[in-house]
């Protein structure tokens, strides 16, 4: 066999959400016959070896009995999953003369390789693909099942191919397809419905349905017009969950940007169900308060995987029961609240995912839930509700904008109720959205809870004399120098809702009411 001796071809890994371009490089000897992959390759990466021997002789293409070694370039870029199989089967390729090296010009290979030839989808294809255009690359090969996704993203060729074979074909050489025995995975016939990501929701839950609460039900507005974080607390069956479950049919449509990168979140996540075009709706994630440090902000073994602060980017994150949430979990949120990102550091590389989402904690006010309640007696000591509600640090609650207290309404609420609907609700957080998104577009922001409290101070044109009055408050300690900035921004959402040009006085008491109805009473 004439061998080239030396080929190469393009892969992408994957660090948190970011793509690296990786060059396989295979040189094919002389010396003991053996299969070296070097390079910096995590357990499923070095995996591969076994799984490109066995896809190469069920295609009739020998080629491992000669010396031949691999290396992952960059050297020091960490290297994990099992994307990198096509890639490296067609290095050797090349580099045994079977299949022509312009195959390779301009191309990135994404898939891994079954044991029969057939290529297979992996996770992160759409983020591999974003990042390879970037980097210039015009045509990528993945699996047919990868199809879809790797069309989202525009000026790349997608090759998307059942089997090695087919690879082999387009590269000018010849290969058989092996016959795979036993009943396998049956495919999904043509219009046959697709299950959606795991965890989703389906439905359209209405808000008109959380009756006899309309203070709560601005609260949800305002927080939905302006994208500010939201406390529920309340006995037992007063409608917060019901109403946490019902935020996300208030915000708009997610931007072309934010589309693009929840998408990649969920497709490097494994959660993008094939066929599914860019997420357009603001996810909900609502983790059980047993979830651990890893499924909350993100880890793993290996390479960091996105946790649910992630997956609720550019959405809602729900804490139901929020007090049954380990403490240091819950203060492991602070920093993605601040800066809107989660960076999860390995030993070898960190792994950075966005976080920017709305926040919704609910929690009863006491282990029993009947505290304050008009329909039973709470059986809980003072210690036991100071404790329960202690597990909620200050300064995680200092982050949260607007805390509000239910009860569970009476005959008389319902009956004087006459809830609006979602629909009506979201045109108006719609037009308040944009109210603000103009205002704020010379400074990069898209909404008001984005602003920094100095620059509004400063800056925003808001009435000295308003600004006093946060200032004595402070200066009382009604509300801390974090607080009265988001009464600030809140007092600008009040006033996109209401379409005035600036926040007035009626403006600024309906943000502090919103930021002060607290079952602690601090700021």
């Amino acid at each position: 066999m004439n061998a080239n001796a030396v080929a190469s071809a393009l892969a992408v890994g994957l660090v948190g959400l970011e793509g690296h371009l990786v060059e396989v490089e295979t040189h094919v000897g002389r010396g003991l016959v053996s299969f070296t992959l070097v390079g910096l390759p995590d357990t499923s990466v070095r995996e591969s070896r076994e799984r490109v021997r066995a896809a190469l002789q069920s295609c009739g293409l020998e080629s491992l009995d000669q010396r031949t070694t691999v290396s992952l370039s960059p050297a020091d870029l960490p290297k994990s999953g099992s994307g990198f199989d096509l890639a490296v089967a067609v290095s050797i390729l090349v580099a045994t003369a079977q299949v022509s090296p312009r195959l390779t010009e301009s191309t990135v290979f994404v898939a891994e390789l079954g044991l029969d030839g057939s290529l297979r989808s992996v996770p992160g294809v759409l983020p591999c693909l974003v990042a390879a255009s970037r980097a210039g690359v015009r045509r990528a090969v993945v699996a047919a099942s990868s199809a879809h996704e790797a069309g989202l993203v525009p000026g790349v060729e997608v090759l998307a191919l059942e089997h090695l074979a087919d690879v082999v074909g387009h590269g000018g050489g010849e290969a058989r397809r092996a016959v795979t025995l036993g009943p396998g995975t049956p495919p999904r016939t043509r219009g046959e419905a697709d299950p959606g990501p795991r965890g989703a929701i389906h439905g359209s839950p209405d808000l008109a349905e959380v009756r006899g609460q309309p203070l709560a039900r601005r609260a949800a507005e305002v927080a939905a017009a302006g994208g500010h974080h939201l406390f529920l607390v309340g006995e037992a069956g007063s409608g917060k969950t019901m109403l946490a479950n019902r935020l996300t049919s208030l915000l708009p449509d997610l931007d072309d940007q934010t589309a693009l990168t929840v998408t990649s979140l969920h497709s490097v996540a494994g959660l993008l169900s094939p066929g599914t075009g860019l997420v357009r709706r603001p996810p909900f994630q609502a983790p059980h308060h047993s979830a651990t440090m890893p499924s909350l902000i993100g880890g793993g073994v290996g390479m960091p995987r996105p946790g649910a602060v992630s997956l609720a980017h550019g959405g809602v994150l729900l804490l139901d029961e929020a007090a049954e949430f380990s403490p240091v979990v819950l203060d492991a949120l602070r920093q993605p609240l601040e800066e809107g990102v989660v960076r999860i550091h390995r030993s070898r590389a960190t792994a950075r995912y966005p976080a920017s989402f709305q926040l919704v904690m609910a929690t009863n006010p006491c282990p029993c839930g009947r505290s304050g309640s008009r329909t039973g007696e709470c059986t809980c000591s003072s210690l036991q509700r100071r404790r329960y509600v202690s597990r909620l640090s200050g300064p995680l609650l200092d982050r949260v904008d607007i805390r509000i207290s239910m009860h569970s309404p009476s005959r008389a609420d319902l009956a004087l109720d006459s809830a609006e609907s979602s629909q009506a609700v979201a045109r108006r957080v719609r037009e308040a959205r944009e109210r603000a998104r103009q205002r704020w577009a010379p400074q990069g922001w898209a909404a008001n809870a984005q602003v920094p409290g100095p620059w509004l101070r400063e800056h925003s044109g808001l009435d000295p004399a308003l600004v006093a009055l946060l200032d004595r408050s402070v200066d009382r300690g009604v509300l801390s120098m974090r607080g009265a900035d988001r009464v600030l921004r809140l007092a600008w959402t009040v006033a996109d809702l209401a379409d005035h040009d600036h926040p007035d006085d009626t403006d600024l008491a309906h943000a502090l009411a919103l930021r002060k109805e607290n079952h602690r009473g601090t700021g």
